[in-house]
């Protein structure tokens, strides 16, 4: 077995099934807090910078709570 694999095979169950298209609903989501106004961002506790930087995150870092 490669090293991928055996990788892949250690991850919980529940990490391996996310699909492109849980991702790609990731990426809108974050495109999305990337335009609010700061005073939406405030209401949820978060910066202009804090809301940028998740933001530019890759499309295959996701929470680890998925």
């Amino acid at each position: 077995m490669t090293y991928f694999t055996d990788r892949l095979a250690a991850l919980p169950v529940a990490r391996k099934r996310h699909s492109l298209a849980d991702m790609l609903d990731l990426a809108r989501q974050r495109r999305a807090l990337a335009r609010l106004d700061d005073a939406r961002l405030h209401d949820l506790g978060l910066t202009r910078q804090d809301a940028l930087r998740e933001a530019r995150r890759p499309l295959w870092h996701r929470p680890d709570h998925w």
